[in-house]
């Protein structure tokens, strides 16, 4: 008989403590490198183009390191200090040219509805078998293709380098309607009043406004001024491959710890946060350097059951409770590849399936 587990069955408190010397040490071991690499890049390059290869490769991996500290800081796990969080976690968003409070609130909703499919579909948006089912063959084509592990790699360049300012765009836009729309009602109308009575769609408070602005402001400000200062074939090449590769890499990861075959994918009725988390997400095994290079985010199901745990405490968290994670799933890199087969989501088996298998369970129920 299967036991069930509760979460106070989990020693997490003893490891949910920040340290902010380790967190310091971290940040600075991970953007005084990054700073070094891309000094190095612009000499080395000078004497031969054969250098920049292994160069990009390591801004990749430094840039994973950045990308992963920003969402502890996202959780404010990683300094005592929410406020040191925020600050630290922003500086980490320039790197990558995310705004990180907009994007760790986004974050937030994810772990709380892991697992949970009726309200969340994954990084993809992913169908059910039943919608996907109402597509002509032709959208169900472009759905299978927009959803191809290599589309990782457009997609995550339009992810970091695009779609921040495309929200700020269009939520400015928004707002300038909004305030015609005032006018037209009462001419008199103020610029305070303007705001106040504004609902905006691409942002949920203040504070993730100014985050979007002033990302945009230090993040195009830094293209216009490295891109005069170092070339603009050189810098822009560079970054874009550096953006291009990163993003694909992390959303592969993240990618392959919630959709694999066996995942808890359940609708919002019946749903168990705690199950989400131990069986909605998956340990995945990873050389050590890759480990050091994504913080540890490999220990997702850890991650799930308390986010305020730093990922310099996943690992030992992990092996402290590895008894009571039995059901929890294992992904290794040589399955990395097959998970990418599970996008469409079962509603009434609850669970994760591919588009070859629906379509032979589709074809045996009209044979």
């Amino acid at each position: 008989m299967k036991k069930i587990i509760q979460k106070s069955d989990f020693v997490l408190s003893p490891y949910m403590q920040s340290n902010d010397w380790r967190a310091t040490y971290q940040v600075l071991n991970t953007l005084i490198p990054y700073l070094l690499i891309w000094a190095l890049a612009v000499k080395l390059t000078k004497v031969s183009i054969a250098f920049l290869p292994p160069i990009i490769i390591l801004l990749v991996l430094f840039s994973l390191r950045c990308f992963s500290l920003m969402h502890d800081c996202g959780h404010y796990s990683l300094f005592r200090s929410k406020k040191v969080n925020r600050i630290v976690g922003f500086i980490f968003g320039l790197v990558n040219a995310m705004p990180q409070y907009w994007w760790s609130r986004d974050h937030a909703y994810h772990h709380k509805t892991n697992g949970d499919w009726e309200r969340y579909r994954g990084i993809g948006d992913f169908l059910s078998t039943e919608e996907y089912a109402q597509l002509t063959p032709s959208d169900q084509t472009i759905y299978g293709a927009l959803r191809h592990p290599l589309m990782a790699f457009p997609g995550g360049f339009f992810y970091l380098a695009f779609k921040p300012r495309l929200i700020f765009i269009l939520g400015v836009y928004d707002f300038i309607c909004h305030g015609f729309r005032c006018l037209k009602e009462d001419s008199k109308t103020s610029f305070a009043a303007m705001v106040a009575s504004h609902q905006p769609q691409h942002w949920s408070t203040a504070a993730e406004f100014w985050d979007i602005f002033l990302n945009n402001i230090f993040v195009v400000g830094g293209w216009i001024l490295l891109s005069n200062w170092l070339g603009v074939g050189f810098f822009l090449g560079v970054y874009s491959a550096v953006l291009t590769f990163s993003a694909a890499i992390f959303i592969n990861v993240f990618f392959v710890q919630h959709n694999f075959d066996g995942a808890y994918a359940h609708k919002t009725e019946g749903w168990d946060y705690l199950t989400g988390a131990i069986e909605g997400s998956s340990y995945l095994e990873l050389p050590w350097i890759l480990k050091w290079f994504t913080a540890d985010i490999s220990y997702h199901n850890i991650h799930h059951l308390s986010e305020r745990i730093p990922n310099y405490n996943l690992r030992a968290c992990h092996q402290e409770n590895a008894h009571l994670l039995a059901h929890a799933r294992t992904i290794r890199m040589g399955e990395v590849l097959d998970c990418a087969k599970f996008i469409l989501w079962d509603a009434d088996a609850n669970e994760l399936v591919s588009i070859q298998s629906f379509h032979q369970r589709q074809t045996k129920a009209f044979s």
